[in-house]
């Protein structure tokens, strides 16, 4: 017999891992949760890097998994929490190691995606799906849980947290001149295929420095590629247009840039969520993923949108004709991006937030 949802939970179990954009996504859907149930504890089982960002979100116990660790991991964690039961898990990763560690948790309800949003059979290892809601955006998709639940107060709100030592790093890189962030690189994962073009950033650090008084910090992993692509930027730039950060900050340090910068220009990355999240305004560059699905939730209309035109070009549908949330995986899809269009949308957001207006953060 299928257990009833608790109408006054006093233990909510939060089950997301990763990834940086994704945790950034769910924050509202805390924070929902919080004002509804003030009382109720809330733990959140979240991976080890997207813990370093989101410490010291309030009211919020985190529980730490490292994927790397394995089935070692588990095991641990699952003796971490082996005296706590849960009136209720939200397992909102759709991922088959996510559902196997979900199996060493012990709550009363257990509440996943729909069948048409769950990915590696997740709703089997769930007793309550979600509603259906076709092209849902990711923030959207999470909310749903508090939805589920019977929350009706699903305002967005972040107040993220950040550290005076963060702020002190993030001031010794940036000092007082105005500046843009832009992350020009996604992770580097497989078939990626995000990443937009060197001398296309490069033009644009040169409008911003001239034409709006800009310097752009350029922000990123320590990864080779993020480094070397940084590199070949700034070799393109005027000197005392941009400031080369990555893979010189910790994570807290790039939420702070974030929030005290003017506006952040990146791809499909995390760092476009840290900016929405923040309440900076954000220019999302789009052809691999569909930004109504993707995009910086606040910023979706001021995003470059070639995804359409990639959806044509190398999968010969229109985007109609393809599932909410198919990818265009093909390495040459972001250079339908063109450097006119991202500089002109580049001023459009900068005159449409020149009195400072920013969302609630």
């Amino acid at each position: 017999m299928k257990p009833s949802l608790p109408a006054e939970p006093n233990h909510i179990a939060i089950l997301r891992l990763s990834a940086l954009g994704d945790v950034c996504n769910l924050v509202p859907t805390v924070r929902a949760l919080q004002r509804q149930w003030p009382q109720a504890r809330i733990t959140w089982i979240i991976g080890k890097g997207e813990h370093s960002l989101l410490a010291g979100l309030s009211g919020v116990e985190f529980v730490v998994y490292d994927k790397s660790t394995g089935f070692a991991g588990m095991r641990a964690l699952w003796r971490e929490l082996s005296d706590t039961r849960f009136d209720v898990l939200l397992h909102m990763q759709q991922a088959i190691r996510a559902s196997v560690l979900s199996l060493g948790l012990k709550a009363d309800v257990r509440i996943g995606y729909d069948k048409a949003r769950a990915k590696d059979a997740q709703h089997w290892f769930t007793q309550y799906q979600l509603a259906p809601h076709a092209q849902a955006h990711v923030l959207e998709s999470f909310m749903d849980f508090a939805r589920l639940l019977g929350v009706g107060d699903t305002r967005l709100e972040w107040d993220m947290p950040v550290p005076q030592t963060a702020l002190d790093e993030a001031r010794a890189i940036s000092g007082e001149t105005p500046y843009l962030v832009i992350n020009p690189c996604s992770n580097t994962r497989l078939r990626n295929f995000r990443n937009w073009s060197v001398e296309g950033y490069a033009s644009v650090i040169e409008h911003a420095w001239v034409h709006h008084g800009l310097k752009s910090v350029l922000t990123g992993g320590g990864s080779s590629l993020e480094r070397e692509m940084g590199e070949q930027i700034e070799n393109l730039c005027q000197p005392d247009s941009v400031i080369n950060a990555i893979g010189g900050t910790s994570l807290k340090g790039v939420l702070a840039l974030i929030g005290q910068a003017r506006a952040v220009i990146a791809p499909d990355t995390g760092p476009a969520h840290m900016a929405n999240a923040m309440g900076t305004p954000t220019l999302g560059l789009y052809a691999t993923t569909n930004p109504q699905r993707a995009a910086p939730y606040c910023w979706r209309d001021f995003a470059v949108n070639a995804y359409p035109e990639a959806v044509r070009a190398y999968l010969h549908k229109s985007v109609e004709e393809v599932p909410w949330g198919q990818r265009v995986r093909h390495q040459d899809a972001m250079a339908l991006i063109k450097t006119d269009t991202v500089i002109a949308q580049l001023d459009t957001l900068l005159a449409h937030t020149a009195s400072g207006s920013r969302h609630e953060s």
